[in-house]
Formats: structure tokens, C-alpha cells, sequence
């Protein structure tokens, strides 16, 4: 795709978008950027030396281009997009313009909960198979930001979302992977319909001579199989499928042949079993052999804020899940759990319905501690199944679970929210979670080094 002299427009200048704008400027084109708020002076002092102006958003910015380059977190649908496109201004997302300059062969992971996990734990297995892979998308690097390492021998193992996913074109993935699909991001999408349109333009892109991995259990992945266009490999927790990965006699089968103990699987919850049996059958497909990747299973580190083991606190367990953003992921976490939990949610709500946490919460939960924006709408859809405390923010969330908790109880962060009501990203509000837990540590073991203080009793 030759771009030179291209008057580009990118619009929004997170990750996505910065990643962009370098990759345009490399191949010559005219970059333009905006976004709704200022830049941080680094990005700005970034910009400056790749000659790339800058201004905030308006519907002028719009204007006067042969492109436009959308980051994820942009709507597709504002109106000076529209307008824009019936001026036969060619408007496409940040994973379409990567598709045209990434070397070697696309997996493409989506699904509502999962796609941080498989997508990892394929790209693991790969290199640990000794197959060259990178890894980025909506994990990591962006997929733009992936073109200029790529090879034509190399796998790109990407997650995509459904905002990334919306606007491709022909973005192609040779193996693509659909996990599951549950009402999510309808703040955006407004209708589970076109939620899950989104993430079937991964497969409606992909041609006969390409893999669609999909889980046989879930409806809508189901349904998509019926239509692929490419080969379909199943997996599946609950059946036996001739082809693909299943479950059988505690074991994990791929292709008819044992892959690994479900006792030796290193993540907590079934959910996790099913990504294990998506990237395992990805990576089959991508050339590891079945007897290779279960001792590549075996040695996979797990995924930061993702279910992930922060600490133990005087016999009381910290998890961090911040990548919990939906209430689907929310109850797969909790499903993970057997221990009483003091459980923290809460965030900028995505139009979502918390009414399914009733019956775990009752089941499991000494309270929930509800944080952000979203707090009272949870408060109403949970109220009388669970005890409620309106901590408001993190801190207070911590605190108080700190001091009500006994040894042999588990305080658990999975929001079901998106974090942008008071922190930048999943991954931000996840760090300070950690933080937090790391001062509480702190403290304890001080206490303990001087037993007079005063504080909180074992």
C-alpha cells in the first residue's frame, strides 16, 4: 500500500493512535492528529520531531483529508466521520492500517471474556514450540505498532475487540479464534446485535484457505460456524468434537491425542480451561505438535490483572482480576473462588445488568464493595442478596475488606466496569490495586515487628 504524500488524518492519540501516526510517517504519508484532549508534553515533543501537527477535536479537523486512521476508543459512527465518508474520504481503524504492512501469517483472538489470556497463552506456546511469534493487538503493542518488527516467517498473534474489529476492511487473519460472546460494551454498540456483528467481521474477512477456531459451546460462536468461510476447528469443555480440543478423562485432547492433566492447567476457573483449549487448537493449527504443548501449558506464567495472585496478608489472599470489565468476566472470576470473598466492583458502567452476580454473591461473598460511577446503579440491581458497603473509591474499598477480613478469606478486585471513571485503563486501576495491597503488607508486617501498635487484630 503505497501512502506517499497521502494527506492522513489519525483520530485519538492513545496507544493505538500514536502507533499509527509512526507507522504512517514511515511510509511517507502526510499525518495530521487529533484528539479530544490536549497530549502529554512527551507525545507532544514525539510529534513535533516526526513532523506530525497536532489539534484538538473538532469538526474542522475533519476536514481537508484523503484518509482517517481511527484509534479503537473512537466511535465509527460520529458525524464528521459520516461526513467525511459521503466526501469519498476512505475512513478505516488502526487494525486495518496494520493489516497492509505486517509481514507473516495473522492468529486473530476475539470473544467477550478470555481474549487477554488466550491470546498470551497462544504466543507462548508458539515460542516455546520454537515458531516465531510477537504478540500485541488490544494486549501489548498495538497491531500498527507490530509492522515493523514483523517477518514473513513469523506468526502475529493478535486480540482484537469489538472496536477494532468494526472497522475492518480486509484485514485477514489466516487462524482466527472466536472464545465466547456475552452483552458487553453496549454503551457503544447499543444492541447485543451489533456487539456481536462487530467481532463477526473477523471471520466474514477470512477466505477456504484459512482456520476459524470456535468454541462449540457458546451460541453465537456456534452460529458464525455455520456461515465461516474458512475451515472450522472446534473446542469444546462440554462435548467431544471429532476435530479440535475437548475434554475427556480429566484430560485435555487435541486432534484425538492427550495434551495435558486439567489438574496441571496453572489458571484458576473453567473459563480458563476453555482459553487453554482455544490456544492449544490455535496453535495446532500454526504448526506445534499436541505433545509440545501441553509442557508449554505447563510453564505459562499467567496474565497480569487477569485472575492474578497479588499476595497473602496474614492468611488473607489479595487477587487482582481489573481485566473483570463485564459482568460475564465477574462471574467466571467468581466461579474461580470457593473461599468467602469480599468482592469490589464497580467503574464506568457499560450499560450493563449486574442482576446475574445475585446468586454467586449470596452463595460466596461476605459483602461486596462497590466503587465509581456505576456504584448505585449495582447498589439497586443487588440489593438483599449480598451485604453492600459504598466504599466510592479503591483505597476505601481495600481498607475496609482489610479490616472486616479473617484468615482463609479472599479479597477479589472484578469490577464487571470499565475503569475510566477514575482511572485511565483496566491495566492502570489493576497497578494501583497492587499498590495498595503492597502498603497494606507494609503495615502488617510492621505491626508485627512491633506487636504494641495498635491496629488491626489477627
Amino acid at each position: 500500500m503505497d501512502l506517499r504524500g497521502t494527506k492522513v488524518l489519525v483520530v485519538g492519540m492513545a496507544r493505538s493512535g500514536t502507533a499509527a501516526v509512526e507507522l504512517l510517517c514511515s511510509k511517507g504519508a502526510l499525518v495530521r492528529a487529533t484528539d479530544l484532549q490536549p497530549l502529554e508534553a512527551a507525545l507532544a515533543e514525539r510529534l513535533r520531531q516526526w513532523g506530525v501537527q497536532f489539534r484538538l477535536q473538532t469538526p474542522e479537523v475533519f476536514e481537508d483529508a484523503d484518509w482517517i486512521v481511527l484509534s479503537p476508543g473512537v466511535p465509527a459512527d460520529l458525524e464528521p466521520l459520516e461526513a467525511a465518508r459521503r466526501r469519498g474520504v476512505r475512513v478505516i481503524g488502526e487494525v486495518e492500517l496494520a493489516g497492509y504492512y505486517l509481514q507473516g501469517p495473522v492468529m486473530g483472538i476475539t470473544g467477550s471474556n478470555g481474549k487477554t489470556t488466550t491470546t498470551a497463552l497462544a504466543g507462548h506456546i508458539l515460542r516455546c514450540c520454537g515458531i516465531p511469534a510477537q504478540v500485541g493487538g488490544n494486549i501489548g503493542a498495538p497491531a500498527a505498532g507490530l509492522a515493523a518488527a514483523s517477518r514473513p516467517d513469523q506468526w502475529n498473534v493478535l486480540e482484537l475487540s469489538s472496536f477494532q474489529l468494526e472497522t475492518i476492511e480486509r484485514f485477514r487473519a489466516r487462524i482466527a479464534v472466536g472464545l465466547n460472546v456475552t452483552p458487553d460494551h453496549l454503551d457503544r454498540h447499543r444492541t447485543f446485535e451489533n456487539y456481536a456483528a462487530a467481532k463477526a467481521r473477523l471471520f466474514e474477512t477470512q477466505s477456504g484457505e484459512d482456520y476459524a477456531v470456535l468454541n462449540r459451546d457458546d451460541p453465537t460462536c456456534a452460529a458464525w460456524g455455520e456461515r465461516a468461510r474458512a475451515r472450522v476447528v472446534w473446542f469444546s469443555r462440554r462435548n467431544a468434537p471429532v476435530e479440535g480440543a475437548y475434554l475427556e478423562g480429566g484430560r485435555l485432547w487435541l486432534a484425538g491425542r492427550p495434551v495435558i492433566e486439567l489438574d496441571r492447567i496453572p489458571m484458576r476457573g473453567s473459563h480458563n480451561v476453555e482459553n487453554t483449549l482455544a490456544a492449544a487448537t490455535a496453535a495446532w493449527l500454526a504448526g506445534a505438535p499436541p505433545e509440545a504443548i501441553g509442557e508449554a501449558v505447563r510453564s505459562f506464567p499467567g496474565v497480569e490483572h487477569r485472575l492474578e495472585f497479588v499476595r497473602r496478608i496474614r492468611g488473607v489472599d489479595f487477587y487482582n482480576d481489573s481485566k473483570a470489565t463485564n459482568v460475564d468476566a465477574t462471574l467466571k472470576a467468581l466461579e474461580a473462588f470457593q473461599t468467602p470473598l469480599w468482592v469490589i466492583l464497580g467503574g464506568k458502567d457499560k450499560d450493563g445488568d449486574y442482576r446475574p452476580l445475585r446468586e454467586p454473591l449470596a452463595r460466596k461473598a461476605r459483602a461486596a464493595l462497590l466503587i465509581g460511577a456505576a456504584a448505585e446503579k449495582i447498589a439497586a440491581q443487588l440489593g438483599g442478596a449480598v451485604p453492600l458497603i459504598r466504599a466510592g473509591t479503591l483505597e476505601a474499598a481495600l481498607e475496609r475488606a482489610w479490616r472486616e477480613a479473617v484468615p482463609g478469606d479472599t479479597v477479589l478486585l472484578a469490577p464487571a466496569c470499565a475503569s475510566f471513571d477514575q482511572f485511565r485503563d483496566f491495566e492502570h486501576r489493576g497497578r494501583v490495586f497492587k499498590q495498595w495491597v503492597a502498603r497494606l503488607a507494609g503495615e502488617a508486617e510492621g505491626k508485627e515487628e512491633n506487636p504494641h501498635a495498635s491496629g488491626r487484630a489477627d
